[in-house]
């Protein structure tokens, strides 16, 4: 994965060439990726859908994450970045199903790795149940959903703990149900004004066109 080639940028957005994954976290060089947010509606409450890291991730591993995400390589555009949703998830979508976000930057730094991500941000509108999704067990451990609000809420310092339910994959492919507290330590350490740029982004789109399932 790490030979894997991606177009770099600069602090402009202009394409200046392409480098390996490995170079591109060690210099900490602007790059693509896409990102794709799932929430649904039930009853009279949203939604918002995580994914739980695998143990064998290399970065941020048995951390909360965005429902699909993944880089975009040198030789795709970023309507590519479709492929991870199914990838990972299991979940078919269509770019004519996902509402745009806009692209956001933003840098996390941890030791050894500087990611500096031009993100490409889509909202999905989730209309199936837990039970639909199929994950790549090497990349994602299992799924959450927690009531937007409470996201929303957990990332502007409004709460200190939102409660989630939904499932952790065993050995077997066997799905085992689980429901319990998160806080911020237990999500990807991007910058805290991420999280709340994302929410309130998703907030706008919920209340211009209101989840109809």
């Amino acid at each position: 994965m790490n030979s894997e080639m991606l177009k770099i940028f600069d602090d402009n957005r202009n394409p200046i060439g392409v480098s390996t994954r490995e170079e591109v976290h060690r210099l900490g060089l602007w790059h693509e990726t896409f990102h794709c947010w799932f929430i649904s509606r039930e009853g009279n409450k949203d939604y918002i859908y995580l994914q739980l890291r695998s143990d064998q991730k290399k970065d941020y591993p048995n951390l909360l994450d965005i429902t699909a995400a993944g880089h975009i390589l040198a030789h795709e555009t970023v309507l590519d970045g479709i492929r991870e949703v199914h990838e990972e998830i299991g979940i078919e979508v269509t770019i004519d199903e996902l509402e745009s976000l806009g692209v956001i930057d933003y840098i996390t730094e941890q030791p050894n790795l500087i990611d500096k991500e031009l993100a490409n941000v889509f909202l999905y509108r989730y209309t199936k149940t837990l039970e639909d999704f199929t994950l790549q067990e090497e990349e994602v451990a299992g799924i959450f959903k927690a009531e937007f609000d409470d996201f929303y809420d957990l990332w502007h310092r409004e709460k200190e703990q939102v409660q989630a339910s939904g499932f952790i994959m065993e050995s077997g492919g066997v799905k085992v149900p689980v429901k319990k507290m998160f806080d911020k330590d237990h999500f990807v350490p991007h910058e805290e004004s991420f999280y709340q740029h994302i929410a309130r982004l998703i907030r706008e789109c919920l209340i211009k066109k209101p989840f109809i399932r």
